[in-house]
């Protein structure tokens, strides 16, 4: 009976979940198509890619955790058949979203004009400039996709987003090839292109789905209240009280790899060019990890709607699992192919050599990165966003980023050093979420 059991939240978990994560891992081809395509130009250009991706992704991720407040009020809402509170809750995300990307954008244009100071190369400043500036204002259709996607996903609609994003990220590899190359008519503007091209293809996303929320018959019951005048102050608040703590947990851990992408670019652009191949793979299975955690944050929601807690509990477990098999695959992957991944990028000798190395290293978090996601998941689903903000700050901030310039420079332990310190500070977060998540889903079933 327990193994039946155990098979259906599996299920359930996995069904929720792998169009999650092929839509979430959507975002990252983005950014692995733009490295491998710029990596062909050269160290510099891509240590430029590196260093714009870099400080858009810590500004990013603040805008995906604003989004993300929605999910948890309308799996919540779901559970309990509420659904005319579900369109009150969307419309009032999405004036917030809006508002978000665009203050995103301004965040990152003002970041740009103070690139130099960072101390990284001129030559790698100059050709980071343009692209940032262009795919920062990206931000704006992306939160426009998000809307409306964690809108759906909060229902149990998640195949559709994946659809959508394999049509524009395939859109977009196309693209961005024609512009860096110049081929098929299209102008040759390089790194520029790579921007150009993300643009285009999130502004697609954006439509396809903000279309397909709107005219599906699937969402006509919760769209009832989902009118204008239903934009409130105090729908708005619960959203943000839910987004902005999900918001720093986000920019604390991006930002801290944002960081030490800068501390590698300090080292020279060889090596911050190894940064953004090992990276950019790693980041490609965290993002995948973290549609399994979508996924137990909606499913964890619906049994907190529902008031089945020790459903509840099951649904956490059962993602904690399910991420660490996973990643377990992902880590074994990583190290077979860590020779080979970084040719895919470039030839360089030295640039492949220093990226090997660092796989190794993203090889042995991947257990500890797969579980902390899973855990921020989890207790998001449980209304619980404060106290798994101020342990991601610890974690990364407090321990991490000191004991990254300590090692990698003052004991000269270089992009090494940087990566384990990385690597402790997600084991640290990953241990203390578990730990969140065993006692409030313990707390939960006592109290009923």
């Amino acid at each position: 009976m327990l193994l039946e059991n155990r098979k259906t939240h599996f299920k359930k978990t996995f069904l929720l979940a792998y169009p999650v994560i092929i839509s979430q891992v959507g975002h990252v081809v983005v950014n692995i198509t733009d490295s491998v395509l710029i990596g062909h130009l050269g160290p510099v250009k891509l240590a430029a890619c590196s260093l714009g991706i870099s400080v858009f992704a810590v500004l990013m991720v603040f805008g995906i955790g604003i989004a993300y407040g929605l999910t948890p009020h309308i799996s919540r809402e779901f559970g309990a058949n509420n659904k005319d509170a579900c369109g009150k809750y969307l419309v009032n995300s999405f004036f917030i979203n809006i508002l978000t990307g665009i203050l995103v954008f301004l965040g990152i244009y003002l970041l740009s004009t103070q690139l130099s100071k960072f101390g990284q190369a001129p030559v790698v400043v100059t050709e980071a400039l343009p692209f940032l500036r262009i795919i920062g204002f990206s931000m704006v259709p992306l939160m426009v996709f998000l809307t409306f996607k964690q809108f759906a996903e909060g229902l149990n609609f998640t195949r559709q987003a994946m659809i959508i994003t394999l049509i524009a990220d395939g859109f977009n590899i196309f693209l961005t090839f024609g512009l860096i190359n110049g081929t098929w008519g299209l102008p040759r503007l390089e790194l520029e292109g790579a921007g150009y091209a993300n643009l285009i293809s999130r502004t697609l996303m954006a439509i396809l789905m903000m279309a397909y929320v709107l005219r599906s018959k699937n969402f006509k019951p919760y769209l009832h209240q989902a009118k204008t005048k239903f934009v409130k102050w105090a729908a708005s608040k619960e959203i943000i009280n839910y987004g902005i703590p999900t918001a720093f947990q986000y920019l604390f851990e991006v930002g801290a790899f944002a960081l030490a992408a800068l501390m590698m670019g300090m080292l020279g652009p060889n090596f911050q060019s190894a940064h953004q191949i090992a990276i950019s793979i790693a980041s490609a299975t965290y993002m995948a990890a973290s549609g399994i955690g979508a996924a137990t944050s909606v499913r964890v929601g619906n049994a907190l709607g529902e008031k089945n807690y020790k459903q509840l509990q099951r649904a956490g477990n059962t993602g904690y699992l399910m991420v660490l098999l996973f990643m377990g695959v992902m880590a074994i992957i990583m190290i077979l192919g860590r020779t080979a991944f970084p040719l895919f990028y470039m030839k360089h000798t030295e640039v492949v050599e220093l990226a090997s190395t660092l796989m190794i290293v993203a090889a042995f978090f991947q257990l500890s990165d797969g579980t902390q996601v899973v855990g921020l998941g989890a207790l998001r689903g449980m209304g619980d966003v404060k106290i798994p903000t101020l342990i991601t700050f610890v974690a990364y901030w407090i321990i991490s980023i000191p004991l990254a310039y300590y090692l990698g420079f003052t004991l000269k332990m270089g992009g090494n050093g940087i990566w384990i310190s990385l690597s402790l500070g997600l084991t640290i977060s990953a241990a203390l979420l578990y730990w969140r998540f065993r006692k409030l889903s313990a707390r939960f079933i006592a109290n009923a």
